[in-house]
């Protein structure tokens, strides 16, 4: 697997990696990767015979609207990250990893904790279930900018109080970048009562449904028998829950904590720490279509640089860097 400390422009380093989750995708995601990698190439082929339709068609040309669709973007989410990250090869050699929401999946693979068929169908069930339960109850998520969580979780719970609808803090992002989930209309009324409250701002988002809400309890529910019946493994590195922020110390807690990922809140913050704490690397990769996780790396006091790895030519250039490092 190559070495875990490896020297980046002079520097050693051991290195962490993390993957983002839905709201990441774009049209292009992953550049020309599929047709440059041997490895990306061989994933996408795979993902086709597993969900029916041409991944790499939809990622490389959209159309926009149907990628955002949640039943085709978690998977092209999930593959076109782990593609990027499997095209790096052994040289990448992570000594920890963390996932937002989903993203999860995908270091879990990389860790070697399920395979990369078994991992896809989850992600392609547990987009169905989720489109499905938003169809049926729809809902919607605003971020919260520049308020205090205790301030975020106050405006929730004063607008369910009001009786406008279930409404929840949903992605602890960063201090001070909080989602919230629910009910269309309590979702609002949690928005104003936060900009009351002192917020920058507060941005409704371009999302199917309530997501890591109650509303989302029936996709649960029908994503819990999927994961029962998988095939999961320790993985070979920390892998840190987004759930509990904690890293997993057993196969039981994987599946609990990836069934509870679809109503329970993304600890997202307190998960990076935890990352950092934990294996302490010197540098952390992203690998996904936007650098979405990168930048809250930056609001943690003593984080170690970042880099984001989204097409052909940044995998071309962190694997050249690594080799080179692994050889001196």
């Amino acid at each position: 697997m190559g070495l875990d400390r490896l020297a980046l422009g002079g520097v050693s380093s051991r290195v962490a990696v993390v993957f983002p989750g839905q709201g990441s995708q774009t049209v292009g995601m992953g550049g020309a990767i599929a047709e440059t990698s041997p490895i990306a190439g061989d994933l996408f082929r795979r993902a086709q015979r597993i969900l029916g339709y041409d991944l790499r068609a939809l990622v490389r040309e959209g159309p926009e609207e149907k990628l955002r669709e949640t039943h085709y973007s978690q998977p092209a989410i999930y593959v076109t990250n782990y593609a990027l990250a499997a095209a790096v090869g052994d040289a990448l050699a992570p000594v920890g990893s963390a996932g937002h929401s989903f993203g999860e999946f995908c270091s879990l693979t990389l860790g070697g904790a399920l395979s990369f068929e078994d991992a896809l169908t989850l992600v392609r069930e547990r987009g169905l279930a989720m489109q499905e339960a938003a169809e049926r109850t729809p809902g919607a998520m605003s971020a919260v900018l520049g308020l205090a969580p205790e301030a975020v979780l106050a405006a929730t719970e004063t607008a369910r109080a009001e009786g406008a609808g279930r409404v929840r803090p949903a992605n602890f992002n960063a201090p001070g970048q909080i989602v919230v989930s629910g009910d269309r209309d309590a979702v609002v009324r949690a928005g104003e009562l936060a900009l009351a409250a002192g917020a920058k701002r507060v941005v409704a988002l371009n999302v199917s449904g309530a997501w890591h809400s109650e509303l989302m309890a029936p996709a649960q529910a029908r994503f819990a028998s999927f994961i029962e019946r998988a095939d999961f493994q320790l993985p070979r590195f920390p892998v840190i829950s987004n759930v509990d922020a904690q890293p997993y110390r057993d196969v039981a807690g994987i599946k609990r904590n990836l069934i509870r990922s679809v109503t329970d809140e993304v600890r997202w913050h307190d998960a990076a720490e935890r990352l950092l704490n934990e294996v302490k690397p010197d540098l952390v990769v992203e690998f996904g279509g936007s650098a979405v996780l990168a930048p809250l790396f930056k609001r943690i006091a003593g984080a170690p640089p970042t880099l984001h790895v989204g097409d052909e030519r940044g995998v071309e250039r962190l694997a050249e860097q690594l080799g080179a490092a692994a050889a001196s």
